[in-house]
């Protein structure tokens, strides 16, 4: 399992979990937001898409992804390793956004996150960046919010 997922003792593995609930995909995931408040939601369409490519266009290229054991992975490549397996997992995420804080052209964004059927949930402490195209990408992604990982 993912390093992302190993921080949660009970956590579903494809031995213990009833089949993937993963809806059929949209045509498209959503595009990449003009607001911050809409980052969770394009971040949820594109996660339960299962298209890792559109998922990782969310991210800024120097951007950093906290796992459940607070390591940081930095890059594209590691932090699509580390969305990798939620991703496995085969099931939608939920997302509830708590706050959403921006100055300027950053935002801090504490989300509340479940993947239903997997028994995995946490609350993300997030901070994203407006591009010079307009669009929020996520700058640090720390699904646990620096806690730890833990199942519902």
């Amino acid at each position: 399992m993912n390093t992302a997922m190993s921080g949660s003792s009970s956590a579903a593995s494809p031995h213990d979990s009833p089949p993937p609930t993963r809806p059929l995909p949209p045509a498209r995931p959503l595009p990449l937001a003009r607001e911050a408040e809409r980052v969770p939601e394009v971040f949820a369409s594109r996660f339960n898409s299962g298209d890792a490519a559109a998922l990782a266009e969310i991210y800024v290229p120097d951007a950093a992804f906290v796992t459940a054991e607070g390591r940081v992975a930095r890059g594209a490549d590691a932090i699509a390793a580390a969305n990798a397996g939620f991703l496995a997992l085969g099931y939608p995420i939920a997302v509830r956004p708590r706050a959403v804080t921006v100055v300027g052209d950053t935002a801090l964004l504490v989300v509340d996150w479940e993947l239903p059927g997997a028994e995995v949930a946490g609350t993300a402490t997030d901070i994203a960046r407006r591009g010079a195209d307009g669009r929020w990408r996520y700058l640090v992604d720390s699904p646990f919010g620096g806690g730890r990982a833990g199942a519902r």
